[in-house]
């Protein structure tokens, strides 16, 4: 069998009590820290709670290698530890469908995801969310404007953007991720636009401010991870009030309420 175990946002003490139980009793378990990472611990300590050895998946385990995995659990019980919600990342879904064409039996463990959390810190209702995007480190000269036009389409439809920020081969802070898409926006159509960014999902200590982008990109938000959000044209008046107490946004934007 092949155990997909969410480790939730932040660290070790995270997992569900179902997804620790599983992971002791397994025959090999395994991490992944490529679509994710969990900032509040690491390897030793994931180790020392379980009480197990664990080895750390790279990307090409989880893409072009990943049969070995699926191999492996034809014959024993083999748990995959993924930051956040396994099936959150397109990468572990192809896996657990390949698992089952296969004949391999597939059990998933849940955990909270950074698109909850975002909901529960920010007080933005979670059917107001379009389409997310993920904002990558330029290559060379080339900026991606992926990111404009999905912001684009969301705003087609009111509805906000939710733009994962690049991991590799460092988390990228709030403050570059908005220099990018300034950088990318030849168009100037992200300016005057609202955004709330978040630092450390899932800790004791939590950042999330509101402003427009262009006052967001002076803020110090500390240590990662970040999670970036462009907010719809027109905003519900119960996102105004909580994004208000829970964010410090400006006073202007009442103007933008529906």
């Amino acid at each position: 069998m092949l155990i997909f175990i969410g480790m939730g946002l932040w660290d070790e003490k995270d997992i569900s009590v179902k997804g620790f139980e599983y992971a002791k009793k397994a025959d090999e378990v395994y991490i992944e820290f490529y679509t994710s990472r969990m900032m509040g611990t690491d390897l030793e300590r994931i180790e020392n709670l379980i009480g197990r050895r664990i080895t750390v998946l790279e990307r090409s385990d989880l893409e072009e290698n990943s049969k070995k995995l699926i191999e492996k659990a034809i014959s024993g019980d083999i748990a995959v530890l993924v930051p956040g919600d396994p099936m959150i990342a397109t990468t572990h879904s192809v896996i657990n469908l390949e698992a089952r064409l296969r004949g391999v039996k597939v059990k998933i463990i849940h955990n909270a995801s950074i698109f909850t959390a975002i909901c529960g810190l920010t007080g933005l209702h979670n059917y107001r969310f379009g389409k997310s995007v993920s904002i990558s480190y330029p290559h060379g000269n080339t900026v991606s404007k992926s990111p404009l036009n999905v912001i684009q389409e969301n705003w087609s439809i009111n509805a906000h953007t939710l733009l994962f920020l690049d991991l590799h081969p460092e988390p990228m802070s709030i403050n570059e991720a908005i220099e990018i898409l300034l950088q990318a926006d030849e168009e100037n159509i992200l300016n005057g636009c609202y955004s709330v960014g978040v630092a450390r999902a899932g800790s004791s200590n939590p950042v999330i401010r509101c402003d427009r982008l262009e006052n967001l990109k002076k803020i110090d938000f500390g240590k990662p991870l970040h999670i970036l959000i462009i907010l719809s044209k027109k905003i519900h008046f119960t996102e105004y009030d909580c994004l208000k107490e829970f964010a410090g946004s400006p006073e202007e934007l009442r103007y933008f309420v529906i």
